[in-house]
């Protein structure tokens, strides 16, 4: 399902140019968290007019539509993937930079017997491990 974020893009009213395609195209197919330099290279392979600004201006665009959502991980640059209706956890490998996604319902049941015991509802969170490779 390669169109889904050009498919968001539409539903949404957000004006699809013909690089904004390519670059809505390339996060659709991404299967990692990549970064606007990682985004740019890809999208220059197939259109070598994009500019890195187009990039920059394209992925705030998404994500201000609430089409991608940006992830601040340690190492520095900011990291996007597609908005979806499931929650989901990241586990990052600080070595590799590798980037797993998971869910855990003992850790939701954990999270919820906290927020509980403190007196909350809890309404939202984000939970990032990071970790080396055991060898």
């Amino acid at each position: 399902m390669s169109e889904i974020i050009e498919q968001k893009c539409i539903a949404k009213g957000v004006k699809l140019t013909d690089q904004r395609k390519i670059i809505a195209k390339i996060m659709s197919d991404s299967q990692d968290h990549p970064n606007v330099d990682e985004l740019y290279k890809r999208a220059s392979k197939i259109d070598s007019k994009i500019s890195i600004a187009t990039v920059y201006r394209t992925v705030k665009l998404f994500e201000e539509a609430g089409i991608i959502a940006k992830h601040d991980f340690k190492g520095g640059k900011a990291r996007y993937e597609e908005l979806n209706e499931g929650h989901h956890d990241h586990l990052i490998d600080i070595k590799t930079g590798e980037i797993i996604e998971f869910v855990d319902e003992e850790i939701e049941k954990l999270q919820k017997k906290v927020a509980d015991k403190y007196g909350y509802k809890l309404v939202d969170h984000k939970l990032e491990l990071y970790g080396i490779k055991k060898k």
